[in-house]
């Protein structure tokens, strides 16, 4: 199995011991992103709909670090630390893909790293 690691300085570092993304074949499995903005590393500025804007960025950039894009998403999993922001959730991502969507799994959990508020990662298949 050969594996190649996808970095962009487009999306935010990683803060572990962890790559942005990984592919492997035609298959790229994209880390968890949190709401930082590339450029300074900090949570953007807002509440739950910026935090969500800014994960569904970053996933784009990794994405696109890979040779993909959002529409090439084929899961995505959603943390939120509060589900009264999913129908939030969900509006903002449909902003961001076009049907037919990806499957997808939202669930709440009690902290993400730095304080924020949601957090997804996601699978990508490029075409061959």
């Amino acid at each position: 199995m050969s594996k190649t690691i996808i970095h962009t300085d487009k999306a935010p570092a990683a803060i572990g011991a962890y790559s942005q993304a990984v592919r492997v074949g035609d298959t790229v499995y994209l880390s968890g992103q949190i709401p930082l903005v590339a450029e300074t590393m900090q949570v953007v500025a807002g509440g739950f709909a910026e935090q969500a804007h800014q994960v569904f960025k970053n996933l784009q950039a990794v994405a696109q670090a890979a040779g993909g894009n959002l529409n090439d998403l084929v899961k995505v999993n959603a943390y939120l630390t509060d589900l009264s922001n999913f129908a939030t959730f969900n509006e903002i991502m449909a902003q961001y893909f076009t049907a037919p969507y990806p499957a997808r799994a939202a669930v709440e959990v009690s902290a993400l790293p730095k304080g924020v508020l949601v957090e997804a990662e996601a699978i990508l298949v490029l075409e061959k």
